[in-house]
């Protein structure tokens, strides 16, 4: 969405934290449970980076403005930084990886800035495999249920969701007929901050939380983004505000979290969680850190749930689906995300990098 793009405004916000609660540490020793250790890592790059994806804990993308990349190949100990060529000018607000060598990028801005492009070769050469001409269009964000089957959420276009689709890696990209999602309100859409506002779940389901609209929701897919329907969320909402990124640990349970985009003092019903997979929403708690909340991820494979957000006032850690919420840090970050309890990321302003062990 349009209103996230204002870097100067973000960025001024994250300035202003600027220290660290958790212990960190370059040799994270083993912790008692639930200690978290936040230990920062050298990316390679200054550029702001806004997306993170673990394949597992030792390979992870991220990417970010002026056309960079990063990877990793040992847990973030080394980083290799990199810019597509020719795509300096723009902002790749969100990566999907499934291997070392395989990942796709998705630059957002208006009309022809919003583009898709995937390398199969670990960085070294990329293909752009979609490029948005429809004037009105801003890409939010992508997920993929597999390495063939992708989604890309888009602000709405002349009050009708936009929405892409791919079954075949990404050599072709479809928008959904506007007939099989809900109408959108006039300026609705996602908010392209964290490469998070949607998220596939299993083989077939997919959520995307919108904003800028009078009301949020969460729109859901259970056939694999060929149709939609909208289930209003009880989040703030109005011009600049609504669902920046929503999380799911499995189909039933969930959260959808944001804020009022830009307002780095606020504090209000930022975030809500389901427990019947979207049919419902409840308010959860309020944040520890002031403003809204860009990325949330939770941590997989573990006996209670921990969902984690990110945002330029911190990051906090919740250990009941957003019900009530613990800091882990006061640094700025846009997105967030893990591939263990032992090894997530958090990505930030002037190429922040952050190794989050939560056991």
């Amino acid at each position: 969405m349009r209103t996230v793009t204002g870097v100067t405004t973000i960025a001024a916000m994250a300035a202003a934290t600027a220290c660290s609660t958790p212990a960190r540490t370059d040799a994270p020793a083993p912790m008692p449970l639930d200690a978290p250790v936040l230990t920062v890592q050298q990316s390679g790059t200054t550029a702001l980076l806004q997306a993170v994806s673990p394949v597992n804990d030792r390979i992870v993308w991220v990417s970010g403005h002026a056309g960079t990349f990063a990877r990793t190949l040992d847990g973030g100990v080394s980083w290799t930084a990199g810019r597509v060529p020719g795509a300096d000018t723009l902002q790749f607000r969100d990566v999907h990886a499934v291997s070392a060598d395989t990942a796709w990028l998705m630059s957002a801005g208006s009309g022809e800035l919003s583009r898709i492009f995937r390398t199969t070769d670990g960085g070294r050469s990329w293909s752009q495999q979609h490029f948005n001409r429809e004037p009105e269009a801003f890409f939010d964000c992508m997920a993929f249920w597999d390495a063939r089957r992708g989604v890309v959420f888009s602000d709405a276009v002349r009050g009708e969701h936009f929405v892409l689709l791919t079954v075949d890696g990404g050599a072709n990209w479809e928008r959904i007929p506007p007939d099989r999602l809900p109408r959108a309100a006039p300026g609705e859409g996602g908010f392209a901050a964290s490469g998070t506002c949607v998220v596939t779940v299993g083989r077939a389901t997919a959520f995307a939380g919108t904003g800028n609209a009078p009301g949020a929701q969460v729109l859901k897919t259970t056939d694999a983004g060929r149709s939609w329907t909208g289930t209003p969320v009880p989040v703030v909402s109005g011009e600049g505000a609504g669902i920046a990124s929503v999380a799911f640990r499995d189909s039933l349970h969930g959260a959808a979290i944001g804020g009022e985009i830009g307002k780095p003092s606020g504090r209000g019903d930022y975030v809500a969680f389901t427990v019947d997979g979207g049919r419902s929403w409840t308010p959860g708690g309020r944040f520890t850190f002031a403003g809204p909340a860009y990325g949330a991820a939770y941590v997989p494979t573990v006996d209670r749930p921990r969902l984690v957000a990110v945002g330029p006032g911190g990051a906090d850690v919740s250990r009941d689906d957003g019900r009530s919420w613990t800091k882990l840090d006061t640094l700025a970050y846009w997105s967030v995300g893990f591939a263990s309890p032992s090894a997530g990321w958090a990505v930030g302003p002037r190429g922040r990098v952050v190794r989050i062990r939560l056991y």
